[in-house]
């Protein structure tokens, strides 16, 4: 996926991440994250953030993350959403999730 764009998802809201995603020349992904429980879950969030940017073929980006105690689920899903927009791309690949 090609990052073309800014492409921006979520909200400030407790529970909540917000992800921005621009577009980068050069390969890797560079990304600053801020939370407040950066200490607790600062390394697993930075996971799900590549881990999902991986699956979706990111391979050039600047992603800027604030978090408000999101789920990974929702670090996944904002990321996600993030990505599209910033590729200019609506197609989608839904993954299916069991609770």
């Amino acid at each position: 996926m090609d990052i073309k764009k800014t492409g921006v998802a979520g909200t400030m809201e407790s529970s909540d991440i917000i992800v921005r995603i621009e577009p980068k020349e050069t390969e890797g992904i560079e990304l600053e994250l801020e939370s407040a429980v950066m200490q607790q879950y600062g390394k697993q969030i930075e996971r799900v953030i590549r881990e999902t940017l991986g699956e979706l073929g990111v391979t050039r980006a600047y992603v800027n993350a604030v978090d408000k105690g999101a789920l990974d689920c929702t670090v996944a899903a904002r990321t996600s959403a993030a990505a599209y927009r910033a590729a200019e791309s609506s197609d989608y690949v839904w993954k299916e999730v069991r609770i």
